[in-house]
């Protein structure tokens, strides 16, 4: 309703739309059409979709049009169309707003903004002391910012901390337990924190451990568990009271590859019916896992976007490596036979008599085809070739670098 001439109205709308909620369809078009009839003479056409609400305090705020609201002026020629919204279908999770956390002098988060849909996997990426954490602990409640706006689920955090902070499950880094508790105490001294209710707190107990492979370990005490198990208790303890959203602080740190495959496993499951951000310096991992990346170096966020993308805008070079057999030295004049080489690099001579030789072309460039047909015809022997793959940490450094120069 920004900058529209009946904003006002538009929020009276929303907030009578509540008082009659429990009526028809029918009831609720009618009532509509009546007012805006009545208020501004205009003919009314209505498409109503589904919405969403948290309370009536917070439904202006939170409310999604998932189809679209047209509304027409009268006139002797024709109808004009005044007014059209056509939202998307997507529920902002989580909005941050210019958050900036400051101790002292000292700027850990500066001014940044980002939007989470609802059933992303986000990665958040950067160096040691880059505000990784200080972000994460601030979107969960833990900290407060010095300046700026978090939403959850459309609540406010700073002025609606509890019913924000529901719909979060935390499992912070270095997984804190209680040493003297069983696996199953734990998680259901999760669940009587997260105020379950009490019918349904066993079974919903005895689900989450179900759901993080721990039924085995459930009645060990939580000191004597390997590090992949006391990373599932963790996890378990997120789990409860069903949040919709889930923050991982470093998951698989600490874990052997055996345990890292099966907590990636486990996180890619949740990221069916959970909206997740971790944090990892394993980046091979948030490629393979997440479908954004948030890369923050320095309290300032370098880049957002998918791994993919990320690889491609910083690819500079098109390189093919190919280890051959060349005896008459072909390799020299190679250039002059396939122009689409850009450039020739020897890399290194091995010890049976082939070298390795790094080939640069144009980015929409794919050289193995021709090279295999061309250097045929040449009597040059291909043991190995392949094509070089810009990865997420190729990109990752190059965005560090570029923001730290």
């Amino acid at each position: 309703s920004k900058g529209l001439p009946f904003s006002g109205f538009v929020r009276v709308f929303a907030l009578e739309f509540v008082s009659i909620m429990k009526g028809s369809r029918e009831k609720y078009e009618n009532y509509i059409t009546q007012i805006l009839q009545a208020v501004f003479h205009w003919t009314v056409t209505l498409k109503l979709g589904t919405f969403y609400f948290r309370n009536v305090k917070s439904l202006w705020k939170t409310l999604q049009w998932k189809s679209k609201m047209i509304l027409y002026k009268k006139s002797k020629t024709r109808e004009k169309i005044l007014f059209k919204i056509k939202c998307k279908e997507e529920f902002l999770v989580i909005e941050v707003k210019n958050i900036t956390k400051k101790y002292g002098s000292f700027t850990a988060v500066d001014n940044i903004s980002f939007e989470i849909e609802e059933g992303e996997i986000i990665g958040l990426l950067g160096p040691n002391g880059a505000g990784k954490s200080t972000t994460m602990n601030m979107i969960t409640g833990y900290i407060e910012p010095t300046e700026g706006k978090i939403s959850i689920e459309g609540f406010d955090i700073s002025r609606k901390p509890k019913k924000a902070k529901s719909q979060i499950g935390y499992m912070p880094e270095g997984v804190p337990l209680y040493s003297d508790l069983t696996v199953k105490e734990f998680v259901t001294y999760m669940a009587e924190l997260k105020k379950v209710d009490r019918k349904t707190r066993k079974e919903k107990v005895e689900k989450i451990i179900e759901q993080t492979g721990l039924k085995d370990v459930e009645k060990k005490l939580t000191r004597n568990l390997s590090r992949g198990y006391k990373q599932r208790v963790s996890m378990a303890g997120a789990l409860v009271g069903e949040p919709k959203i889930l923050i991982l602080d470093e998951p698989t740190v600490g874990l052997d590859p055996k345990q890292i495959t099966e907590i990636r496993a486990l996180i890619k499951e949740l990221g069916k019916t959970h909206t997740i951000i971790l944090s990892s310096h394993i980046l091979s991992e948030v490629s393979q896992i997440c479908n954004k990346v948030i890369i923050i170096n320095k309290g300032k966020i370098v880049a957002i976007d998918t791994p993919e993308n990320l690889e491609k805008k910083v690819a500079s070079n098109n390189t093919t490596y190919v280890t051959v057999e060349d005896t008459e030295n072909k390799m020299e004049t190679i250039k002059e036979t396939i122009p689409e080489i850009k450039e020739i690099k020897l890399i290194k001579e091995n010890e049976d008599g082939t070298k390795q030789y790094a080939l640069e072309s144009d980015k929409d460039v794919d050289l193995r085809k021709i090279v295999f047909n061309e250097f045929a015809k040449e009597n040059i022997t291909i043991f190995e070739m392949k094509k070089a793959d810009t990865t997420l940490e190729d990109a990752f450094m190059k965005l560090i670098e570029g923001g730290e120069k």
